[in-house]
């Protein structure tokens, strides 16, 4: 097995070893809309227009892994457009799935995108753990690099490296904690029904084509095919080491802690008309959530 890279042990995709569209992924919808930026297939370009959305998932599901990707959203009026990365089970486990998500929601022109991230353990739909958040830049204009490390006790979602969000496992949480095999997936999709406004701002296609650009794939940690088991052993070892992880670095708690300080606009540890009593990771103890570690 091959030792951890340290850029790992800080949790950084800096270091790691990227991946074309043809080594790692398929297309999953709107076929004619997954277009390649290069001769290599290491860029792809995804977009929504008035005929189809469209998306691509990986072609081995993983456990316990690190998953990023750098990432560049549509300008201009985008309200109602739903860009996202994740990983989910839902195609295998219909009524019990496992899902981590970043979803970057989309506005009126001129207006900022929305970082959504949310997780679901064993079906658990019922009860959302949403967050939202403002970047400190502007996604259109760039490639940012958008990363989550998926342990068997901790769960971080990185945003250029900066720890955005953490989820640490606790027994109270029961079966809502990801803990099956998962696919990664890319997407964009209308989201009208509540992307934005809750619904009043619609995708308004004389904007179309809306397009996201993805790139420099990394997909480390543990595949769960065993048609690969050629590589299974050295991807399963690079998952132990990754639940060697015990949480973040003084540094980077205050990254965390600045970042949510800034930009965190909404969290379902707070929403006390949706949640009275607060989900038991929660665990605010008279603190905001832009404050607290666990989150």
């Amino acid at each position: 097995m091959a030792s951890i890279p340290s850029c790992v042990l800080g949790f950084s995709s800096h270091g790691l070893p990227t991946s074309s569209f043809n080594e790692s992924f398929i297309r999953l919808f709107g076929n004619d809309h997954v277009i390649f930026l290069d001769d290599e297939r290491e860029s792809v370009q995804i977009s929504l227009d008035q005929s189809s959305g469209s998306g691509f998932a990986s072609q081995l599901t993983y456990l316990y892994s690190y998953f990023s990707a750098s990432i560049k959203l549509p300008g201009n009026y985008t309200a109602g457009v739903v860009v996202s990365y994740y990983t989910s089970n839902a195609d295998e486990y219909r009524t019990n799935h496992d899902e981590i998500d970043f979803e970057f929601l989309g506005n009126t022109g001129g207006r900022p995108w929305t970082l959504q991230t949310n997780l679901y353990g064993n079906g658990s739909t019922g009860r959302g753990r949403e967050e939202r958040y403002t970047l400190w830049f502007d996604p259109t204009q760039d490639f940012h690099s958008y990363s989550i490390l998926w342990t068997s006790t901790w769960i971080v979602y990185y945003v250029d490296d900066v720890p955005v969000r953490v989820v640490q496992k606790i027994d109270a949480m029961g079966g809502d904690f990801p803990s099956k095999a998962m696919t990664l997936f890319a997407t964009i999709w209308d989201g009208s029904n509540w992307a934005t406004g809750g619904g009043r701002n619609k995708v308004d296609y004389k904007y179309a084509p809306f397009t996201a650009k993805y790139s420099s794939f990394v997909l480390y940690g543990c595949s769960a095919n065993t048609a690969r088991e050629d590589s299974a052993a050295e991807m399963c070892g690079n998952a132990t080491e990754l639940n060697s992880f015990n949480g973040l670095t003084a540094e980077r708690k205050g990254r965390l802690e600045k970042f949510r300080i800034e930009h965190l606009t909404y969290s379902y540890c707070d929403d006390r008309s949706r949640y009275p009593t607060p989900l038991p990771e929660c665990n605010l103890k008279g603190k905001s959530s832009r404050s607290i570690y666990r989150l």
